[in-house]
């Protein structure tokens, strides 16, 4: 998504890009592709966004899919044993907006609610700052409740950072719920309504409408710079450009860089990061398990679920009516990694029968479980200085990625921030006149606005 970002700024002002690409589709991270397995076309792992996330939403509008996304205002707690609670606004000036349906959660005692209460108000209103120690240390240091720990900071933060809270760093922490209680539609939560490549072949269609060219299974192995050009390797074959943005993961850049003294630096930094998984779980069943799109589960293994069935059918994708098909998502998901896809699939069928008792007498058709060990970088602690910013010790080349310096942690807005910032960066290199592309933050309403 870096990458396509910042093609589509630069071919929207005239340059005439080239895409590498080396899968068969885009997407990257957030693909989705036919599983042999199952024969469905499945998203690699589920991705949302939100109102917050100003770019990601300019871009999807952009490339013109704005309308395949599904927006919601409510979100869905769920306990062991299918209790409901729900999250929503109230007519009340942010940061005030949910409290009253907080205040009704049944999962959370007084003492819980009163510890969250002043947690968030020292996050949100007070600058924080990353000391180098974890929001697991600053929850303890502020009284947070076992239960405000358990049942309502995990399911947020590891969710939105995928990473435990003993390594996430406070400023992350703080950031997550400050642009989430700018004003009650910045935590409006989108959920594409078609499969992930299908948004993301129109970022494709409107490069090559503008002149650019996508290139498919094509692997950068190395570039080599020149006072007037950039040389890339690609398959083994050498070819010339004017610039070059390098849109890679951390984890797989250092093998491209050039064996120069100018490339130590940014190796070093790279050497400083570490990776989060994600693993999503695909189930059909034969029948309906649940009414609600999508749901917060709480105390167990899974995280999120995610009413696919549903979602087709708001695109008005034939479906069958009788079965439900729906996907599961846990963050920073260790634990998982090692297991098989057998033992994955019965810890998690045995946890959707606890949420969702209609699932008991479900019999499950199929499923799959796709692993994406290297999904984000982690937000420890120190991280932000290790993050690159998008210019190089090359003129020529430039960096986009969630993982450089975007001032967002490892989500899909970060990643189109990067892209944007990239190619900013590409045309103030060329002498041109300055574009921004960057779109203006949320703005923040109510008594968030005095702050």
């Amino acid at each position: 998504m870096a990458g396509l970002a910042g093609a589509c700024a630069l071919a929207a002002i005239g340059f005439r890009v080239t895409l590498f690409e080396r899968r068969p589709y885009l997407g990257g991270r957030a693909s989705s592709y036919e599983h042999p397995g199952t024969g469905e076309v499945i998203d690699n792992c589920q991705h949302v966004l939100f109102r917050v996330c100003t770019n990601l939403v300019e871009f999807y509008r952009r490339i013109g899919v704005e309308d395949k996304i599904r927006w919601y205002e409510d979100m869905t707690f769920i306990e062991p044993g299918g209790r409901t609670s729900v999250m929503h606004a109230s007519p009340l000036p942010a940061p005030l907006h949910t409290a009253p349906s907080f205040l009704r959660f049944p999962f959370l005692g007084a003492k819980d609610k009163i510890a969250i209460s002043r947690a968030i108000a020292a996050l949100t209103l007070t600058r924080q700052r990353d000391t180098g120690r974890s929001f697991l240390d600053w929850c303890r240091e502020h009284h947070q409740t076992h239960n405000a720990i358990e049942r309502f900071w995990k399911p947020i933060l590891i969710s939105a950072l995928s990473e435990d809270l003993d390594l996430i760093s406070i400023s992350y922490a703080a950031q997550v719920v400050r642009e989430s209680m700018k004003s009650p539609a910045a935590r409006h939560m989108g959920v594409p309504s078609i499969p992930l490549t299908d948004l993301y072949n129109c970022a494709g269609d409107y490069i090559r409408a503008r002149g650019g060219e996508i290139r498919f299974r094509n692997s950068l192995e190395t570039f080599f710079t020149e006072p007037s050009q950039v040389r890339i390797r690609v398959n083994g074959n050498d070819e010339p450009f004017d610039y070059l943005i390098l849109a890679l993961p951390f984890n797989t850049l250092a093998s491209v860089l050039p064996e120069t003294p100018e490339a130590a630096p940014l190796r070093d930094k790279l050497a400083h990061f570490e990776s989060c998984p994600i693993t999503g779980i695909h189930l059909w069943f034969d029948r309906q398990i649940t009414d609600l799109d999508h749901a917060v589960l709480l105390d167990r293994t899974i995280q999120w679920m995610f009413n696919k069935t549903r979602l087709l059918t708001a695109r008005g994708a034939s479906t069958d009516s009788a079965g439900s098909y729906i996907e599961l998502v846990v963050s920073a998901s260790k634990s998982l990694i090692d297991k098989s896809r057998g033992e994955i699939v019965d810890l998690v069928l045995k946890e959707v029968r606890e949420f969702f008792p209609a699932a008991r007498d479900a019999n499950l058709l199929k499923s799959t479980v796709i692993k994406e060990v290297h999904a984000t970088y982690s937000p420890r602690p120190g991280i932000d200085a290790y993050r690159p910013q998008q210019t190089t010790a090359w003129p020529r080349v430039f960096l986009a990625g969630d993982w450089t310096a975007t001032g967002w942690p490892a989500t899909m807005e970060g990643a189109v921030r990067s892209g944007y910032l990239a190619a900013e960066s590409l045309i103030r290199a060329a002498g041109l006149e300055n574009f921004r592309f960057l779109s203006p933050e949320i703005s923040p309403s109510g008594l968030m606005s005095l702050f």
